[in-house]
């Protein structure tokens, strides 16, 4: 593919149709084929991130699709991280590291920011463009092919001017884009139609093609209306993707995590003993990292659901308060719900809690944040004897230690700083009795701590359960991932993604009028 590698764009025609799981599908499909392959996501806007082994936060699903490249996850690949404190504002993470706390006006670029971060960033996004480009051209210097992911939808005209996610990247790197949607959710054909005709001409020139994702049924009942679409737009669909269950891949629409984390569900397996393991996370705002407990629902006899009301732990042999951008109000929501004096009669009781990061502190006795919720000093459950005092600087590592006999990894990302007064150590935490805190995510995902912490909890619990002595949550993720690869390889035209990966957008494609002004 020459000295500088070729690239494409993912777009979808809304949020969550699918964007993230095509790019990760064409990164291990390409990474199959021997291509070295790079994903990218100039600006994401998640709860869900992850640090890299320089310290750097980006968002899980560009970690997520590292992995499914076989490439180590970089700053380069998620430039700019916007986590989302409530409906109106957001930080923002450049290169890694977090720079500013803004409104999405600011971040935007428009008028009437009051504090001194709002007017230090009026416009920011327009500033970042050229970080964004750079580290494009860096991943495309050093790599074959880079597969870069849209965000929401390129048609999102109010926006276009300050884009540097969408059209915007694909326009500086001059990237063919392909723009996928979501058929279960009904009005696809329109959805392409209408997206691709309230682009601008020279934003149309670089769509190249359609993607259909989450088919159900008879692909030749719908191939009437691909010919159609083409007639209409020019344009071909290089794939009808199948409706595929159990791919349970990092989320990261952090907009709407407390409202999917309420329904969402594991499919159980049997139990290896006589007894399942249920497990409820308190659906907390703001909840971040919720992958936390994806662990969890790979374990065979393992039920895991997200609850708001405390009724919803009374059969629960675990509760989870889970991590949060938003700890005061995460506490605030708690003792609303009747969640607080749940979780405080189970510690009574000897039945087993663990908080995770935000959810950690929650449950120690008192907070200090002059940061995140500028509350000042807060009252926590004082389930765990554990102060927490606010930093500027956040808190970005990847720790390694033991718990319970066996070797864990996890990682790091918070603003609080916990003084443990008390308590048996526990990952940088705390356990006092049957409650358990520790500000290390993803520490589930190591095999042999994960099930010598449920043996902890079914013994807590008087439950006959026992852990499947071969889960390989690694092992799990791979086979997710080549699942991804599969769908792509079997149901994609793959002769014309790598046309476009290696030459560009086709010439000549029609205009749809209107077009955006």
């Amino acid at each position: 593919m020459g000295k500088r590698g070729g690239g494409l764009l993912v777009a979808g025609t809304t949020s969550d149709a699918g964007k993230s799981v095509v790019t990760a599908g064409i990164c291990r499909w390409l990474v199959r084929k021997g291509v070295k392959v790079a994903p990218f996501k100039a600006q994401n806007m998640s709860l869900n991130s992850y640090v890299t082994r320089e310290g750097a936060e980006i968002g899980r699903a560009q970690a997520m699709q590292a992995a499914a490249a076989r490439v180590e996850p970089s700053a380069l690949m998620n430039p700019v991280l916007l986590k989302p404190g409530g409906d109106r504002s957001s930080q923002v993470v450049l290169m890694g590291k977090p720079v500013g706390e803004l409104s999405a006006r600011g971040y935007f670029g428009g008028s009437g920011g009051s504090s001194p971060g709002e007017k230090q960033y009026q416009g920011r996004q327009e500033q970042l463009f050229g970080t964004v480009t750079e580290c494009l051209e860096e991943l495309r210097r050093t790599h074959d092919a880079v597969i870069c992911e849209g965000a929401g939808s390129p048609a999102e005209i109010n926006l276009r001017r300050t884009d540097i996610v969408n059209m915007g990247i694909a326009r500086a790197a001059r990237l063919p884009v392909v723009i996928v949607g979501d058929i279960d959710r009904g009005g696809v054909f329109a959805s392409f139609f209408g997206t691709t005709a309230l682009l601008s001409p020279e934003d149309q020139q670089l769509v190249a093609g359609y993607l259909v994702n989450k088919f159900r049924g008879d692909v030749s009942l719908l191939e009437p209306g691909l010919e159609m679409l083409r007639g209409l737009t020019g344009r071909a669909t290089v794939g009808v993707l199948p409706f595929a269950h159990g791919l349970g891949i990092d989320e990261e629409d952090g907009l709407r995590v407390s409202l999917r984390g309420t329904v969402r569900e594991s499919v159980v397996a049997p139990p290896h003993g006589r007894d399942v393991l249920r497990v409820a996370v308190c659906a907390v705002p703001l909840m971040s990292n919720f992958t936390d407990v994806d662990a969890l629902t790979a374990e065979p006899g393992v039920i895991v659901r997200f609850v708001d009301r405390p009724e919803e732990l009374a059969d629960a042999d675990l509760a989870v308060v889970p991590g949060t951008r938003g700890t005061v109000r995460a506490l605030a929501w708690l003792r609303e719900r009747g969640l607080a004096d749940a979780l405080a009669r189970r510690a009574a009781e000897g039945r087993p809690v663990l908080g995770v990061c935000g959810g950690f502190q929650a449950l120690g006795e008192r907070i200090e944040d002059e940061v995140e919720s500028k509350a000042g000093t807060v009252e926590g459950l004082g389930l765990l004897p554990v102060r927490v005092r606010f930093a500027v600087e956040k808190t970005l590592a990847r720790p390694v230690g033991e718990a319970l006999g066996e070797r864990v990894e996890g990682y790091e990302i918070h603003h609080g700083v916990a003084e443990v007064l008390d308590g048996e150590p526990f990952l940088d935490g705390c356990r006092v009795g049957s409650v358990w805190g520790t500000h290390w995510h993803g520490s589930l995902e190591s095999d042999g701590f994960r099930r010598a912490f449920l043996r902890e909890v079914a013994r807590a619990a008087g439950r006959d359960f026992v852990p499947a002595p071969d889960t390989s949550f690694a092992a799990l993720r791979e086979e997710q991932l080549d699942r991804l690869g599969d769908l792509i390889e079997q149901h994609a035209d793959t002769d014309a993604l790598l046309r476009l990966i290696e030459d560009g957008a086709p010439v000549g494609v029609p205009f749809i009028p209107p077009g955006a002004p």
